[in-house]
């Protein structure tokens, strides 16, 4: 390459110092040294010609030796004070060279070391453990999957869960310092890079991992293009997912999508080893199945969570045992479904039905050790008659309070539940344009199934306007939260949800002075901070929201085959966990029974299965599990009287 004429020998020489010392330290390094040692040669020269002068016969080797003294220490400029004059001028220099030399160096040093703890800061080593959890991207939710995976690791010594995400590790590692810091067994590394990167994937060792998690970049409240932009930038990462790691390892992937068409774009990239989940479409089937049977709420957060009872996969020999007969097979756990040698998931068969010897069962249990079938039953049941009383249907009417992403989906599924005639309220108020717009777009796709959904301007935080629409002369009450942005944190959404419930607990008190109150109030929270002041509030459930979506994804990550089994639960189709009152089981309350008493007669009652109760006493007791206990030993005594009810898979609600 030509050199421009036109370039003076400056320039030409500054332009090739500059390109020397881009390289980095290593080139600062090595200038020092070159400097270092032009100017011993220098100084020495110098002595050199100065010993000339006055006639000194002195070595040369003796003059390069005192230069180098008094280069590394001025000290040792005393070596010349009984010489000539001539000499201490040499020295003078090489003292003050030195000193400007050795603090070029020690700023050097200084420099160098900081960028090394700077480098290492950014955590630019490669992952060297096999068989952790990758969490790829950064948000509100990691916590929470984090808090999860924490409890899910526990039984293992030294459980590994990476990181990785555009965000800067050092501000990444901050704030897991002080949120994150009941770990348990497991350690969190953090790595800053892209996560659609094969490098980046290489260097949190993606081929080696057990499970990955994918989040959005966004959340959603956003707008639709930058869903769409985080819709596209899964699919990337998903597809360097699967090229990075071998066919032969088994890694399974979650990913959060927020349109349903591009789905299936997400698992056709790596078939059989990707479970999509759009989050805010199952909070709202949670949400609106939680406002039919109150409790609810509590017996989702224990399932999806690692912390006490959970659904798992069980296989045994069966020898040929019936469904019904196989539930009071088990000391801990009873069984709910049947997933066939096909793939085929059969949620609640009829009691009769055998078990095939390739059929898996799905139970829930305390502990997947303690899952253990016996050759006979661990209790006998007393063989009790239930009660013919059912549910008489009805038109029914809610009232939703607030708009959030998930409402459209939450009006939607509140349809398949309900008679015709049946009549959905909006409570908006201010300037929400968008809002109102999906509200108009639910009504004209609901006018079919003839349920009325309208819009009540009215605000919700003023107690007289919240109490012109008679809220319990409502079914149901939901309280949607508004979502997060940069001008409305957490804290104060949830400040608000809880305002808006002070405001009904006053006006239940009033209303109750005059006639009994059956009205259901529902709430999501966001903050798991604030479930004690939301429960003190007079609501009959609620839902902690970013912890119950973090329960799924950490879930999926585990077993990616429960995804089937949660969207049979979560649909208005087939089987679904209900919490029915006793009333509907028995003819005199109160009854003091066992818990495989109360098994036996849900398996009467249309082959439900029931998998715990709920005692009224305290449902608004946290430390009690707001009276929800789930597969309790078959042999414990209980006594269940009006205000109770019991948990069970079912066909409907009836």
């Amino acid at each position: 390459m030509t050199v421009s004429s036109a370039s003076t020998l400056r320039e030409r020489l500054r332009y090739r110092v500059d390109n020397f010392l881009a390289g980095g330290s290593g080139a600062l390094f090595v200038s020092l040294v070159i400097s270092f040692l032009v100017a011993i040669g220098g100084l020495v020269l110098l002595r050199g010609l100065l010993g000339l002068v006055v006639s000194d016969d002195t070595a040369v080797r003796r003059h390069a030796w005192i230069t180098f003294l008094q280069l590394t220490d001025p000290g040792n400029m005393s070596q010349d004070n009984e010489t000539a004059a001539t000499y201490k001028i040499a020295a003078i220099a090489s003292g003050f060279t030195g000193v400007i030399i050795f603090s070029s160096l020690i700023a050097f040093i200084n420099t160098a070391l900081n960028d090394a703890i700077a480098h290492l800061k950014k955590g630019h080593s490669r992952v060297i453990e096999g068989g952790h959890t990758l969490v790829l991207g950064w948000g509100s939710r990691v916590i929470e999957i984090l808090n999860e995976l924490a409890i899910a690791n526990e039984s293992e010594s030294d459980a590994v869960v990476v990181v990785l995400s555009p965000a800067e590790k050092e501000a990444m590692d901050e704030h897991l310092r002080t949120q994150f810091t009941n770990r348990r067994t497991t350690r969190v590394v953090t790595r800053s890079g892209s996560t659609a990167s094969l490098a980046s994937l290489r260097h949190v060792n993606a081929p080696s991992a057990r499970s990955a998690i994918v989040l959005a970049t966004c959340d959603a409240a956003a707008s639709e293009d930058e869903k769409l932009a985080s819709d596209a930038h899964v699919v990337k990462t998903v597809l360097a997912l699967a090229s990075s790691v071998p066919h032969d390892h088994e890694v399974s992937i979650v990913a959060e999508v927020f349109d349903g068409k591009n789905r299936q774009l997400v698992e056709d990239v790596a078939p059989g080893r990707v479970v999509v989940v759009d989050a805010e479409e199952m909070l709202a089937k949670i949400m609106v199945q939680t406002s039919r049977t109150s409790g609810l709420a509590v017996v989702y957060s224990e399932l999806l969570s690692f912390d006490g009872c959970e659904i798992y996969f069980h296989k045994s020999d069966w020898g040929g045992v019936s469904f019904g007969e196989l539930q009071f097979r088990f000391k801990d756990g009873v069984p709910i479904g049947v997933r066939h040698a096909d793939g085929r998931l059969t949620m609640r068969p009829p009691p009769e039905t055998p078990l095939m010897p390739d059929d898996e069962i799905v139970i829930v249990a305390q502990d997947d050790s303690s899952i253990d079938m016996a050759k006979a039953p661990v209790v006998v049941p007393q063989e009790g008659v239930p009660t013919q009383r059912r549910v008489e249907r009805r038109q029914e009417r809610m009232l939703v309070v607030g708009w959030s992403p998930k409402a459209p989906t939450v009006v939607r599924e509140y349809a398949e539940y309900v008679l015709e005639g049946s009549r959905v309220d909006v409570l908006l108020h201010g300037d929400v344009t968008t809002a109102r717009t999906e509200v108009d777009a639910a009504r004209a796709e609901l006018s079919e199934a003839r349920i009325s959904v309208d819009v009540l301007d009215v605000n919700p935080l003023d107690r007289d306007a919240l109490a012109s629409v008679r809220p319990f002369s409502y079914d149901t009450v939901l309280v949607l939260r508004r979502d997060p942005s940069s001008e409305h944190g957490a804290e104060r959404i949830d400040s608000e949800s809880l305002m808006v419930l002070l405001h009904l607990r006053r006006l239940r008190r009033d209303h109750a002075a005059g006639a009994p109150v059956r009205t259901k109030i529902i709430t999501e929270v966001l903050d798991s901070e604030n479930q004690d002041l939301i429960a003190r509030a007079g609501v009959d459930d609620f839902i902690i929201s970013e912890r119950l979506v973090s329960m799924v994804f950490a879930q999926l990550s585990q077993e990616p085959r429960m995804k089937a089994v949660y969207d049979d639960l979560f649909r208005e189709e087939g089987s679904e966990i209900y919490v029915k009152p006793a009333s509907l089981y028995f003819d005199v309350l109160p009854a003091e029974v066992r818990y495989a008493d109360l098994m036996r007669l849900a398996q009467k009652r249309n082959g439900e299965v029931c998998i715990g109760f709920k005692l009224g006493l305290h449902e608004a007791n946290p430390s009690k599990n707001f009276g929800v206990s789930l597969v309790p030993p078959k042999d414990e005594l209980v006594t269940i009287g009006p205000g109770d009810a019991l948990v069970v898979v079912a066909e409907d609600d009836r």
